[in-house]
This record gives structure tokens, C-alpha cells and sequence, in this order.
């Protein structure tokens, strides 16, 4: 009877891609649903490896399923060749990147949308929609009318609109991150508002089914061998079993109206005696075939839809292990109550009770509930079998589900989902550091106003905007903020304990260290504050992204002349060579402005730009120092100073620093009381005047493209 009703039962499940999965044909569906062997559903760890080859089953998704999905189209990367620098006195140099345009089939029914998706097991599209990486994005949902992609219809013009299944089409994804090829991804899928109950799934996988199964869903994904093997999963996953009902077929999780039938001991073929007690039995197995432990893996939400297991242990002998893989979305008690379900379901299954009954049994059905006249307790029907004018029939109890016990996901390592923000730029020009630089030089530092930032592509216009040069992308995310208390004026040869600083930085989860004198002479906790260098030696945290910054290293690198020109406000950023992208400009630029465009995933099509007016700072000559006056006979004064050199700050050799400029020169101002002003030039560090006490004297040093900032005495 079984095997009549089965027959109708034969809905494909795997789309176009996957080819039909088969039907519920004769007596091997029989034994597949109403005979708890090998089941051949669908299979956890199908969902987690991306495929492309041809004829891969497409899954019916279900609920929230996070799955691999197939590649069913992909160009050639694409090679993106951009040049920078190339200033006067510079080379150019190339740079190539790398993009790919491709789809990947996602479920083999309509879906709602999608949520996350991971590339490499890393976040690439976060929880709000944000994209960690640059790429186009086009999501079609399955439905019967969607049109053909527009770039893939545009490769080929016979592509099909692939009605009836979702998929996902990514143009121009960056692949830097990913070792310049496609990488492996895994989606979350929205296939439905919710979760969804068993019985649902089932009768939407074969119109055939009846199934009032309230087992709750957070995501199933339907795919397997036969469609048999599916309905099976789903039946096993809700404690529920199968039954015969008229021209269709139900799948039960609870007792039903039961039907009374009379154990009469009847004989077969009208044989009775020994023969029709032979019929008559109840049996019970050992407890050692029996799993000891039964195990549930799943799908856990709780563990970003990676593979969770809870474990049900029964007491007693025995010590068969068993595991049953679940391609279905659960929280880890619903998972923990299956294996506990399952387990006693095992257990009570152990009691059979066998008798012949009349022909008027046959109407009895696998699968329905049974009282046995006379006696107490209800039981289920796992075999008729008509013989003859009797009714053979095999029964096992009705098992009660118990309640679980408390359950834990476990740890996972989880992608931290962090939006990019918008991108944060500091364009200064400093004394460089590591050399004599012949061109001016900038320094870009960006950053972004949340923490998932990483980079942004650089342009930068010497025209005020009316062309732009590439500068290829900024470098690691930089440490900027503003200064909220300013240090007071402090000397460049001692260390100032005196002074502090206190900053705000751009996020509160920056972060700033302390350095000790080694680390210090490395250039540690080096800081650009307005346009004075200065380090610090402690920072302390206020909270709210607040530091207080002291035992200060002043004016470094010659910037002394500003270290009383500080307030509220003004730039702070911290100077790490990996944070540091350079763009060179001519000299004749000194006195103009250059423009700066970074365009980070998070900036939107028309981010502004930054902008900084070129000083020369980059290859000026720092001032002189130890200025000092003697008075000579006649009213006259000599002035003497100490040269320093842009390119003697490590002063490895404790002699002179070398020049690195043309000639060694001086420009030498003298200003008297009522405000006249006189200069001269002089090649070596002394001078000889004849000058007013109360006198003001200025003295720079000439380098090759400029002038000093004075260095200042009054006689």
C-alpha cells in the first residue's frame, strides 16, 4: 500500500544545475522513509566549499543558510596599470592592480536578499551592507520574470535569465587582498522571513506531502541524492515519521487519533496452536544497540553558521557512538533537544511487539498511532503486511521528547564585522628623515571615522583640480587627531618634563604607547604637532579616545622655531613610515597648492578633497643655534652660531654634521630699536657689526632651494 501511494512523489529539487534528483519509486523508498537506515539527504559540509564544475546540484534554500554557492561565470582578470610620481629630478613608477568580473548561483528557488558574505572566511560585505573591499554588486532573486544580467549579457548574448534561481553578480572586485584571484566565498542567504517550520519545507519539496510538523528552522538547505533522502532528513531532524493518507503522504510528529485494534492471536491460513502463538511476541533488544552518545551537528547562528555539535549521553551499558549531520540552521539548545529526542526514540525503539490480527486490520497504515484493546499505552505502527485473511502487525511505543539541558555554541572565531566610515586625511610637508630630498615632499597620513577602514585610492591634482595624477592607495591607517591642550613653549635640548599634551584622537580605539630612550633613539613615538616634531615618552589614556602625552622631545628635526606656536584645535599626527605615503612635486610648486583626492569603499562617489599649500619645509635647511654675542672694542659686536644640516641629525661621526647644501651661507638681519632694518650675507657661521644694544638679529642659513627659519638674539 505504501509503495502505491510513494509512486506519485517525484519533484525535482536541484534546478537547472543540478538535474532532477530523482523520484520515490517502489520498495527502496519504502524502506528509505518507514525504515530508519542510511539516509542519503543533503550533507552539512556540501554548503561550505565553493564550486564550479559542471552538473553541481543547486540547493533549495530555506530560512537564513549561509552557503558557498557555485561559479557559473567568470572573465579573465582584468589588469589595471596606473603610474606615479615622475616629477622633475624623480622617476615614474608603474603599479598593477588586478579585478574580476564573475556570478555564483546561490539557491535553486527565490530568495529575499542576502546579508553578510565572507571571502576567505573574511568579512566582505558586513551585516549593514558595507563592503570591505572596492566592487560592483548585483544580487537577482530568482523570480520568474527577472531579466538576463547586463554584463554577462553583455559577454554573451545568449545567456539565460536563470528564472527560478538566485544568484550573485560581482564587477570589478579587487583582488588584492586576495592574492590577485577569485577567492572562496560563502553568503548569507535570506531565502525567507524567519524561520520555517519542517512541515513547510517538506511540502514545498513535494507537492505530494502533508506534513503539520511544527520542528522550527532557522535555515535548511534541500539537496541530496533522491528527494526521499531530504523528506527523510527533515523527518529525522523533527522526531517525526511517515504515513500513508489516501493519495498522498504525511509526515506525523505527535500522536494522532489512534486506532484500536484486537490481539486476538489469530492463526495464518487457519493454522492455530503452536503456529499461531509463534505469531504472537514482544520483543526487546540489548541496550548495547543502543548509541550511548548521539551527537547533532549543524549549522550554528551563534558561531556565524559554522559547524556547531551538541551531544546527548545516556546512561547505562554500552558504548556505540552515532552523529547525524544536518544541513539545517539551529540554535545550540533546539540542536541539543534533537540529539536528546533522537537518543530516546533509540531507546524506546528497542520494545517491538508483533501479532496477527483479522483482515479488518488492513486498512491500518505504517506509521499510525495504535491502542491495543484491553491494554494501556499507545503505540505506532511500523509494518502491515497482509497474509492471507490476516493482518500482520509490528508496533513500537510512542516516545515523549525530553527536555533538553542547558547548551553552550562553544568559542568561534568570528570575522569582525567594522564599518569603514568615511576617510580621514592629513597632507603635511615636514624636514625629511631619511636623506637629503632635491624636490618637495609630501607626506599623506589617512585614516577612516570607524575601525574597519584599510585604505583608500589617491589622486592628486598640482592644478587646482583640472587634471589629477595617480599616487596609488594610501598606506597602513594612521594615528591623527587634534590637539585639545596645547604644550606651553619648551627647549629643543632638554627634555621638557614641564610641559604636556593632551590630544583626541580620530576613533577611541586608537591607541598610543609609551617608548623608552631606545626606542626613542629608534624615532619612536614621533609626532607632528601643528608644524612643530616633538616625541613623547609616556601617553596615558583619558578615555573617549583622549590622551595625555609627556616627557616631550622638542622641536626635532630643526622644528624648534615652532614649539611656542601651538593651540587648540590644531593637527596631531603620529609619524610611522608604514602610515606615510610620499608624493614628490617640483620645486616650482613651493607657494602653491596641491590637492589631494582619497577615495575609500566608504566615501561614495564624491568624496572632498584635502588640500595643502607646499612650504618648502621638505628641503629647507633647519636654522643655526647657539647663537652668541661679544662686545668688541668700539661700540662693534661679534655674533657667532652653530650650523646644523638636514642631513647630520644622527651625528654619527660627534664631528661638524656635512653641509648637503651648495655652499654654506647666511643671511644675517639686524633690526635696531627705531625699526631699521639691514642685512648682509656671509659664508661662514660669524659676523662683525656695528649695532645699537637693544638690536634684534636674525640669522638664517641659505640652502640650495631657500632660506632658513631665523634663528633670533638681542644684543
Amino acid at each position: 500500500m505504501a509503495t502505491l501511494v510513494l509512486t506519485a512523489v517525484g519533484t525535482a529539487l536541484g534546478g537547472p544545475a543540478g538535474g532532477a534528483i530523482g523520484a520515490l519509486v517502489g520498495q527502496s523508498v519504502d524502506r528509505r522513509i518507514f525504515k530508519p537506515a542510511t539516509r542519503e539527504g543533503p550533507r552539512l559540509t556540501e554548503l561550505a566549499v565553493q564550486t564550479s564544475s559542471y552538473g553541481t546540484q543547486i540547493p533549495k534554500l530555506f530560512g537564513t543558510i549561509r552557503v558557498a554557492g557555485t561559479v557559473i561565470w567568470a572573465t579573465d582578470l582584468i589588469e589595471t596599470r596606473t603610474t606615479s610620481g615622475g616629477s622633475k629630478g624623480q622617476p615614474s613608477s608603474a603599479a598593477y592592480s588586478y579585478s574580476a568580473n564573475f556570478a555564483v548561483l546561490l539557491s535553486a528557488r527565490a530568495i529575499r536578499g542576502i546579508g553578510r558574505i565572507w571571502a576567505e572566511g573574511k568579512l566582505l560585505r558586513g551585516a549593514a551592507g558595507d563592503w570591505k573591499t572596492t566592487t560592483g554588486f548585483r544580487l537577482h532573486l530568482g523570480g520568474e520574470d527577472q531579466a538576463p544580467d547586463p554584463l554577462i549579457a553583455s559577454a554573451d548574448p545568449t545567456t539565460p535569465a536563470y528564472r527560478g534561481c538566485a544568484y550573485a553578480v560581482f564587477e570589478g572586485l579587487h583582488l588584492a587582498d586576495f592574492g590577485n584571484r577569485i577567492p572562496s566565498m560563502t553568503f548569507e542567504v535570506i531565502a525567507d522571513e524567519g524561520a520555517v517550520a519542517a512541515g513547510t519545507i517538506a511540502m514545498a519539496l513535494a507537492g505530494e506531502v502533508d506534513a503539520d510538523v511544527a520542528q522550527m528552522l532557522d535555515g535548511y538547505a534541500a539537496a541530496g541524492e533522491s528527494v526521499a533522502g531530504v523528506l527523510d532528513s527533515l523527518a529525522l531532524l523533527s522526531g517525526a515519521w511517515w504515513s500513508p493518507a489516501g493519495g498522498r503522504i504525511a509526515m506525523i510528529d505527535r500522536a494522532g487519533a489512534a486506532v484500536s485494534v484486537v490481539d486476538d492471536a489469530m492463526a495464518i491460513d487457519g493454522r492455530a496452536g503452536a503456529r499461531a502463538s509463534a505469531q504472537r511476541r514482544r520483543t526487546r533488544a540489548a541496550i548495547e544497540t543502543v548509541p550511548r552518545t548521539l551527537a547533532v551537528a549543524h549549522h550554528d547562528p551563534a558561531r556565524d553558521y559554522q559547524i556547531g555539535v551538541q551531544q546527548a549521553v545516556r546512561p547505562g551499558a554500552g558504548a556505540r557512538a552515532m552523529r547525524i549531520d544536518l544541513p539545517a540552521v539551529l540554535t545550540s539548545p533546539v540542536a541539543r533537544s534533537i540529539a536528546e529526542r533522537g537518543l530516546a526514540m533509540a531507546e524506546t525503539a528497542r520494545t517491538r511487539r508483533t501479532f496477527v490480527t483479522g483482515i479488518g486490520a488492513i486498512a491500518l497504515s505504517p506509521g499510525q498511532s495504535v491502542t491495543i484493546a484491553g491494554e494501556a499505552g499507545q503505540w505506532r505502527a511500523a509494518t502491515v503486511a497482509v497474509e492471507g485473511m490476516a493482518t500482520r502487525i509490528e508496533l513500537v511505543p510512542l516516545t515523549i521528547a525530553p527536555l533538553a539541558g542547558a547548551t553552550d555554541s562553544g568559542r568561534v572565531l568570528a570575522s569582525p564585522d567594522l564599518q569603514a566610515g568615511t576617510t580621514i586625511v592629513r597632507i603635511v610637508e615636514h624636514p625629511a628623515w631619511d636623506g637629503v630630498l632635491t624636490a618637495p615632499r609630501l607626506s599623506v597620513l589617512a585614516t577612516g571615522t570607524q575601525a574597519g577602514w584599510r585604505r583608500a585610492a589617491l589622486l592628486y591634482s598640482i592644478d587646482e583640480g583640472d587634471s589629477w595624477i595617480a599616487a596609488g592607495s594610501t598606506a597602513a591607517p594612521a594615528t591623527v587627531g587634534i590637539v585639545e591642550q596645547p604644550p606651553g613653549d619648551g627647549p629643543s635640548t632638554l627634555i621638557d618634563r614641564t610641559n604636556d599634551l593632551v590630544v583626541r584622537l580620530a576613533r577611541a580605539d586608537m591607541m598610543l604607547l609609551d617608548a623608552d630612550p631606545v626606542r626613542l633613539g629608534q624615532g619612536r613615538n614621533l609626532a607632528l604637532v601643528g608644524e612643530e616634531m616633538l616625541q613623547f615618552a609616556r601617553a596615558v589614556p583619558l578615555g573617549a579616545g583622549r590622551w595625555r602625552l609627556s616627557d616631550l622631545r622638542r622641536g626635532a628635526r630643526g622644528t624648534d622655531w615652532a614649539s611656542a606656536d601651538h593651540r587648540v584645535g590644531e593637527d596631531f599626527a603620529l609619524l610611522e613610515p608604514d602610515a606615510i605615503v610620499s608624493i614628490d612635486v617640483g620645486i616650482e610648486r613651493v607657494g602653491h597648492r596641491v590637492r589631494v583626492l582619497a577615495t575609500g569603499i566608504g566615501d561614495g562617489a564624491a568624496p572632498a578633497p584635502a588640500a595643502v599649500t607646499v612650504s618648502g619645509a621638505s628641503i629647507l635647511p633647519p636654522s643655526p643655534v647657539r647663537l652668541a654675542v661679544q662686545a668688541l672694542s668700539g661700540g662693534a659686536w661679534r655674533v657667532s652660531w652653530t650650523r646644523r644640516s638636514r642631513q647630520g641629525w644622527g651625528w654619527p661621526d660627534g664631528i661638524d654634521a656635512p653641509l648637503a647644501e651648495e655652499a654654506e651661507r647666511y643671511e644675517v638681519t639686524t633690526t635696531d630699536p627705531a625699526g631699521v632694518r639691514s642685512t648682509a650675507a656671509v659664508d661662514r657661521p660669524t659676523i662683525d657689526m656695528a649695532a645699537a644694544a637693544g638690536s634684534r638679529i636674525d640669522v638664517r642659513q641659505v640652502g640650495t632651494y631657500g632660506s632658513s627659519h631665523p634663528a633670533t638674539i638681542t644684543l
